[in-house]
């Protein structure tokens, strides 16, 4: 076991580890790669280092072992992992009383990914609940509402499918996928595409997903007739930053339709693609939550809903 030699460091022994470091390490010693996991995390990767390090001297061992290529956990480190996960699994349930506490049990906690809150059906639904008003949380991104989820911060998000298990699903609305091409691309200027008219573009998508079925379906990764694809040498942080490494480059993108609507740009052009299978919107909550009242009058007000969709 690596332990460290407290008697250069001025950390007391009072000085526990805080829920955040601790979270830290649970992503790298998934991920065990500090890039990927700085990006999920929404960090630089120095300061993941840094955090990391911090955290190793408040535990006064060595968790990971690491090189230039290479991150693994140490044998302390494997051993102090369920440890980890418990300390978070009890600030969660600590943060979930203390916001149930503040603001009653009535009240609908959802999350809604940047500019598709826009979407009328959205609109609809929310309407629907006269009183109490659900409390509405505005995400960056799609990992952000699914860590919210998990984390119980919300009761629901409205997201496009797919999404990882253990969360459920009520499909609100089903539109087509578009290939989402620079202005100046040669086949923006086409009525229809088809995936093989593709072929040979890099796939630009969001950092990462943390699930293989997101990043397959979002990629259409393989194609239909088993080739694999190229992805994009850049990854977009948020939609916008996606959009924007589509516009200076000749990656594709694949984006619901409802993109064309609300990120109208002179440097893209959005192009329907004849086999392309389409999207699902829908509301989807954790596993944990299914039977709260709150949750089932969400759910009953997405079916009324679902059919105008």
């Amino acid at each position: 076991m690596s332990v460290i030699d407290s008697s250069n460091t001025t950390v007391s022994n009072g000085d526990d580890p805080t829920p955040h470091q601790l979270r830290l390490l649970l992503t790298l010693a998934e991920e065990l790669h500090f890039g990927r996991a700085a990006r999920r995390l929404y960090l630089t990767q120095p300061a993941l280092s840094q955090q990391i390090r911090a955290l190793e001297d408040r535990l006064r061992v060595r968790v990971f072992q690491r090189t230039s290529r290479h991150v693994e956990l140490t044998e302390a480190g494997r051993e102090l992992l369920p440890h980890a996960r418990r300390v978070v699994a009890a600030a969660d349930d600590l943060r979930r009383a203390a916001h149930h506490l503040a603001v009653g049990d009535d009240t609908l906690r959802i999350g809604v990914c940047e500019s598709f809150g826009s979407i009328p059906e959205i609109r609809a639904v929310l309407d629907a609940f006269a009183n109490p008003q659900p409390q509405v949380r505005v995400l960056e991104t799609f990992t952000a509402q699914l860590t919210a989820l998990e984390r119980g911060e919300i009761d629901a998000a409205f997201v496009h499918l797919p999404v990882p298990a253990g969360l459920r699903a009520q499909p609100l609305l089903v539109e087509p996928r578009l290939a989402c091409l620079s202005a100046t691309d040669p086949l923006a200027a086409r009525d229809t595409l088809c995936l093989t008219d593709l072929a040979e573009h890099p796939v630009a998508e969001m950092s990462p997903s943390t699930f293989p079925e997101g990043r397959a379906f979002w990629t259409a990764d393989p194609r239909p007739d088993g080739t694999r694809v190229r992805p994009a040498e850049s990854h977009g942080s948020t939609f916008e930053s996606l959009l924007s490494t589509v516009a200076l480059t000749r990656a594709v993108a694949f984006v619901p339709a409802a993109a064309a609507r609300l990120y109208p740009r002179p440097d893209l052009a959005y192009v329907p693609v004849t086999d392309l299978p389409p999207c699902t919107f829908a509301l989807v909550w954790n596993e944990a939550t299914a039977h709260s009242p709150r949750s089932e009058r969400l759910r009953a007000a997405v079916a009324e809903i679902a059919p105008r969709g």
